[in-house]
């Protein structure tokens, strides 16, 4: 009898697949071993080669759920006589090349025991298996076994010891193993005391109740939750988190009572449900049944972000209470999430009247990911990527020899590496203007190149000089004496979505469509709609919006008032429009500098701004983009009732300065008193058909979108039914079109280059 090897890579750890390996070869009466290296998993059986053969093929046509393989070898190699088929110990004596599994949601066997009256572990709050709980989060070093993790301390009791060396148990080798009597232990911070093994969970229902406010420590960090349908509490959270406007997302019981005052597709509640559990933006039904402090939540919006209990410490507590809760991040709004018990106690005392702890550590704090749907075409858009994905990034077709950095951007920022051929792309880490959120950033890389051991060979940074990210790319490139590599941020951009789908390779021409708030051009002015061709994998800059002036720095993006005056200013007719919005002094002052300007923008988020302050008054963001946002929801409020087509745009094919086309188009519904609502669904139509009239410039049939702006659902439901048809859309799938796909843009740059 001859002896296989076969090698198996991708996310295979902590997912039980070494019981799920052995039970196969039970079944088949196979002899050999199983076992994890820092390189996946290895396995050795006593085989003649199509046994070997089909053996493989059977493990990968029945992975276990939280499974997924990037590349299997088998090879023969010298004879070994097997008497049995053994799970042996794990080995980490080389470099890692292995893909860290995310944290996921509770699996459904979980939940039917949490509530089975009958089972050990009957409302046990820490219930895990192989097939659901913290993995990333937990993790100290590979591979990833107990004592790897932050479950280390934790001592099985004779039971769970059983279950966890038992390759028939579905608890097998589950590094998160633990029971009612070894357990993870609640602690409760109230009044500046701490009460051990805190167990009454009913407590917390009825300080909710009373309308309290209870910092909760999950599996990526605090969260600050209150009853969702008082709202003096929900008020109270949003004056002492100093949020005066942003919405709140919710976490209901279940999927029926989301139904209560959401509609759901079927797209919605398979995300809702998956593994990742991410916060899901659903539109509101005009008649809600849960009586939610609606405006308090979410500002007079259209739309709610709710999720449903992901772990089942929160499946206890709603399930309790009937209700849904709010549940926004533990911090003060601007800084990260806190993770850790004793800044919780610090930071978090002056906002929650209670603090629910538990013992066990989180290694990096992650938020929740946030996920929404276009309602026609049913496009899925990332609009922040973190638990549940973070920190891998899987694509078959898609593989890189060197591992290099990259350091991403500025507001939404993320940082990506390769390392042995795997892409790592890290959670949200916040925006690093702030100290707090830098020093996340630090703490998050150290974490992963500790455990993952890259040898960078390349750099990649933004342009922007005074990014954190540039400044930290710069420095750790020059103390490790590693080359440094530049590129503009919507070049990266456009790069980001031609490498999800695998075009970096591509014979078809591209024109790269980016559009968002702000990024510094090549040109040193601030660029943000541009239209990029790809072809022969060289990327120009062919179109942009119309140049207007930038003044302000910051102010102009924060305040939309201003980007109206930048933009419309030249334009008389608007100045009764325009004039009210500020004071003398501020007039004056700004007039000046938009006079002695020399600084240029093309972007089109001041353009997003510009048109929401004239037609609805938005003139100030209370949250980043909050201009932009409304005036989506005014025009889909119309255009999902009263469809139009391209024939209403305002830019003409005789015309050739698309704003001055605009804005006299603008003009003259606002002079026949034409609903805003419909003068605001006609600004988007008119921005598909400024895409769909430059491709047609340029005669290319390959439309890629990426930047802040096609976060707009309204936007891309155009862009699919009217260019659909004729031309190949490429949208980001996995990452968000925002800056948090910058990284991964940045390494196909390098790519694409080398």
């Amino acid at each position: 009898m001859h002896t296989y090897h076969i090698h198996i890579q991708g996310i295979v750890q902590g997912v039980g697949f070494r019981p799920f390996v052995y039970k196969l070869a039970i079944k088949h009466g196979m002899k050999g071993w199983v076992n994890n290296t820092n390189d996946g998993v290895h396995i050795e059986i006593n085989a003649d080669k199509n046994t070997a053969e089909r053996f493989l093929q059977e493990i990968l046509n029945k992975l276990p759920p939280l499974a997924v393989v990037t590349n299997a070898t088998i090879k023969a190699v010298g004879d070994k006589d097997f008497k049995d088929f053994r799970i042996i110990h794990s080995e980490g004596l080389q470099k890692p090349n292995l893909l860290l599994t995310p944290d996921v949601a509770m699996c459904e066997d979980c939940r039917r025991e949490l509530h089975n009256p009958q089972d050990r572990r009957y409302h046990y709050p820490f219930i895990t298996c192989t097939n659901c709980g913290p993995r990333y989060s937990i993790i100290t070093a590979l591979p990833y076994d107990r004592p790897n993790t932050t479950m280390a301390s934790f001592h099985m009791c004779p039971v769970c010891y059983e279950e966890y060396n038992n390759p028939l148990e579905r608890r097998h080798y589950s590094q998160t193993n633990s029971c009612p009597d070894c357990a993870v232990e609640l602690q409760l911070y109230e009044n500046g005391k701490i009460t051990e093994n805190f167990t009454d969970l009913d407590y917390i229902v009825r300080e909710w109740n009373r309308g309290k406010i209870i910092a909760i420590k999950g599996i990526g960090g605090y969260l600050l939750t209150c009853d969702a349908t008082n709202k003096k509490a929900v008020q109270t959270l949003r004056e002492r988190k100093h949020r005066p406007v942003k919405p709140f997302a919710l976490m209901y019981p279940d999927l029926k009572s989301i139904r209560q005052d959401a509609y759901l597709s079927k797209n919605e509640e398979k995300e809702l449900k998956s593994i990742h559990s991410p916060i899901v933006l659903l539109r509101l039904k005009k008649n809600i049944q849960n009586r939610i402090a609606l405006n308090k939540i979410n500002s007079g919006l259209d739309r709610i972000g709710v999720m449903i209990p992901y772990t089942p410490l929160y499946e206890l507590l709603l399930k309790a209470f009937g209700k849904p809760i709010v549940a926004t991040s533990g911090n003060i709004s601007g800084s990260t999430i806190i993770y850790s018990d004793e800044k919780a106690k610090r930071e978090l005392d002056g906002i929650a009247d209670i603090i629910l702890m538990n013992n066990r550590e989180i290694v990096v704090p992650q938020d929740d990911g946030v996920v929404q749907f276009a309602p026609e075409c049913g496009q899925r858009i990332v609009l922040r990527r973190s638990r549940g994905k973070a920190p891998v990034y899987i694509n078959p077709n898609l593989r890189i020899q060197k591992d290099i950095l990259a350091t991403g951007s500025m507001l939404k920022s993320v940082f990506g590496f390769s390392s042995s051929g795997n892409f790592y792309i890290s959670q949200f880490l916040g925006n690093t203007e702030t100290y707090d959120a830098q020093l996340n950033y630090e703490k998050t890389f150290e974490h992963l190149t500790r455990i993952l051991k890259p040898s960078f060979e390349a750099v990649i940074v933004d342009k922007h000089p005074d990014y954190f990210a540039t400044r930290f790319g710069k420095d750790f490139a020059g103390k490790n004496n590693i080359p440094i590599y530049e590129i503009q941020h919507h070049k990266a951009h456009f790069y980001s979505v031609l490498g999800e789908h695998n075009l970096l390779e591509t014979k078809e021409r591209i024109l790269g469509i980016i559009w968002d708030g702000t990024g510094l051009g090549d040109d040193g002015n601030i660029w943000g709609g541009e239209f990029f061709l790809y072809e022969n994998k060289q990327m120009q800059r062919v179109a942009h919006l119309p140049e207007f002036s930038f003044i302000l720095a910051d102010k102009m993006v924060k305040e939309p008032r201003i980007s109206l005056l930048a933009i419309f200013h030249k334009y008389r007719e608007f100045k009764n429009y325009i004039r009210p919005k500020f004071t003398n002094i501020e007039w004056n002052v700004y007039i000046k500098l938009l006079e002695k300007s020399t600084l240029k923008s093309t972007s089109m988020g001041r353009l997003f701004d510009a048109v929401s302050s004239l037609l609805f008054g938005y003139d100030i963001h209370g949250f980043d983009a909050e201009a932009s946002i409304r005036l989506e929801q005014k025009a889909a409020e119309y255009y999902y009732e009263n469809p139009l087509d391209l024939s209403q745009s305002y830019f003409k094919d005789d015309e050739n300065n698309f704003i001055d086309s605009l804005i006299r188009g603008i003009y003259e519904d606002l002079d026949r008193k034409v609903d805003r609502k419909h003068i605001a669904a006609k600004f988007h139509l008119t921005l598909t058909d400024f895409i769909l009239k430059t491709a047609k410039k340029y005669q290319v049939k390959h439309l890629a979108f990426s930047g802040g702006v096609f976060q707009n659902t309204l936007l891309v439901d155009l862009l699919n039914r009217f260019l659909g048809d004729d031309f190949a859309l490429y949208f980001h799938k996995e990452f968000s079109p925002n800056d948090e796909g910058i990284p991964f843009g940045q390494m196909m740059y390098f790519m694409s280059k080398r």
